[in-house]
């Protein structure tokens, strides 16, 4: 943690808006920034974006550096291949190294298939519109100024397209250019490549495709410099890593077929060594697992606990809420099981549940939904209380001790 810690908050530089308040930083403790982050105003630890602003607001302002991103796939597994698509296009943006994992798609087509980046300003009207507008209604409404030398100071994170330094949006209906592709460096894991190339190995009761996983990222992280005991030669970046689908039959593991899978603990021995990995190196991870065919609840608890931040979702394709005029707006909802509570023990959970996303004609946002919103009627007396959940109402009582 400490390591870790120290490679975080060297990256973090002084804003142009720095007030008297700030401390004065010697010039030769500063270190040089790292191209798409930013130090974190509530815990100190540096943020990379996930490719999608609103899921950053979501997380606290983005992904900290060493974490790890688990995305709970939908059943079709639609809209959690577009969040790990954008989290690579987002490395490509920024000049992050990558690092693509898959067992069933090659990792150059899935490059090839990444949204092309909106560099333009005019995408933010169609996104914030709405959020504009109250926030303009709000600021007119305030009557106390505190002094009239701070009215020009740059806000803090009032949202991630303010700046376009952290943070972009992409087009989903089209894709990145050639010529982006070729400016990256970039690593791939294709396990049926692995397979034709090694002989089968298993050890430490962990599948031959986790073992050569976890091998390949190790000699990466080592090899170019992301390790904190090897400092890198040239200007520090960030290596970004994506495996998809971990934990399906294509990787050789029975989590997903059986109740009592032959090798029980190998993706959770998986996600403890690659953690390991993770903290120790200026790298962060996005994982998608199929967790709606695990059918070992126990399994996916510890793949839980062993994850960083935790992002469900659920899609309304083939299912009666797709036809519900409470969900016409939207395609599916986002669930935040997990949030860590950095340089502590415990992990945070989000305050905020009714969170639904869309998919536009070019953008995928994910937003609070008005029409899920929990209501409450409280009774005088009475435990008794209104809940408005899903695509029904119903009448609750409270049971006190």
């Amino acid at each position: 943690e400490a390591k870790m810690a120290a490679l975080a908050t060297g990256g973090a530089t002084p804003s142009d808006g720095a007030t008297s308040f700030q401390r004065k930083v010697p010039a030769s403790s500063r270190l040089a920034a790292i191209a798409g982050t930013r130090p974190s105003v509530r815990h100190g630890q540096l943020l990379l974006s996930s490719g999608l602003p609103s899921l950053d607001c979501v997380l606290g302002g983005g992904l900290a550096v060493g974490t790890l991103l688990l995305i709970e796939e939908d059943k079709y597994g639609i809209y959690s291949n577009l969040l790990f698509k954008y989290f690579l296009a987002e490395g490509i943006v920024c000049g992050h190294n990558l690092f693509v994992a898959s067992a069933k798609e090659d990792p150059a087509d899935i490059l090839k298939e990444l949204p092309a980046p909106l560099f333009d300003d005019g995408h933010k009207n169609q996104v914030d519109e709405k959020e504009t507008a109250i926030k303009f209604k709000q600021e007119s409404q305030e009557s106390m100024k505190i002094a009239w030398r701070y009215q020009n100071l740059p806000k803090v994170e009032v949202s991630p397209a303010a700046s376009a330094r952290f943070g972009h949006y992409y087009d989903v209906s089209k894709t990145v250019s050639p010529e982006l592709l070729q400016s990256i460096k970039w690593h791939r894991f294709f396990l049926p490549e692995e397979m034709s190339l090694h002989p089968e190995i298993k050890t430490c009761n962990m599948t031959y495709g986790y073992t050569r996983l976890l091998q390949s990222i190790q000699r990466i992280i080592y090899q170019e410099g992301f390790d904190g005991s090897y400092p890198q030669k040239k200007q520090k970046n960030i290596l970004r890593i994506g495996i998809q689908s971990l934990g399906s039959v294509l990787w050789g593991d029975d989590v997903c077929c059986a109740d009592n899978p032959e090798d029980i603990h190998s993706l959770t021995k998986f996600l403890y060594v690659l953690r390991g990995l993770l903290r120790m190196s200026l790298s962060a991870c996005i994982i998608t697992v199929p967790a709606h065919l695990i059918q070992n609840k126990a399994i996916m608890e510890r793949v839980t606990n062993l994850s960083d931040t935790v992002v469900g979702l659920e899609s309304f394709i083939g299912s009666e809420r797709e036809t519900n005029p409470l969900y016409k707006d939207y395609q599916g909802l986002i669930h935040v099981h997990q949030i860590p509570r950095l340089n502590s023990l415990i992990c945070d959970v989000s305050g905020t549940k009714d969170l639904a996303f869309r998919l536009k004609r070019k953008l995928f946002t994910i937003e609070v939904a008005e029409s899920l919103r929990t209501e409450f009627l409280s009774l005088h007396q009475g435990n008794i209380y209104l809940k408005r959940k899903s695509d029904c109402i119903c009448l609750q009582t409270c049971q006190t001790q």
